[in-house]
C-alpha cells in the first residue's frame, strides 16, 4: 500500500509519460519507465505545481527513480532543505 504522495507522484508519472498508472510502480527508475530530460523537466513542473513547492534544479537533475523522487518531495513538504536527492 502507498501512502497519498507517493500515489499522487505515480499518477503524475503515468500522466506526463502517458502510460497506465499500473505500469509504475516505487522501485521503478525513470529509465525503465522510459522517462527522458524533457520528461523528466516536465515531471518536476507538475510536481511542483500539484505540491505548491520548489525543487532546485540541481536536486532535479540528481533524481533517478520514484523513490528518489518521492522523498526529494516529502523532504520539501516538511521543510528539510538539506535533502538533496543522492
Amino acid at each position: 500500500m502507498v501512502d497519498e504522495i507517493t500515489g499522487k507522484v505515480m499518477h503524475l508519472i503515468a500522466a506526463v509519460k502517458k502510460i497506465p498508472e499500473e505500469n509504475v510502480t516505487t522501485e521503478s527508475t525513470f529509465e525503465q519507465l522510459g522517462l527522458d530530460s524533457l520528461d523528466a523537466i516536465n515531471l518536476i513542473y507538475e510536481i511542483e505545481g500539484e505540491f505548491n513547492i520548489s525543487v532546485p534544479d540541481d536536486v532535479a537533475r540528481s533524481i533517478k527513480d520514484v523513490q528518489q523522487l518521492v522523498a526529494v518531495l516529502k523532504a520539501n513538504l516538511t521543510g528539510d532543505t538539506t535533502y538533496t536527492g543522492t
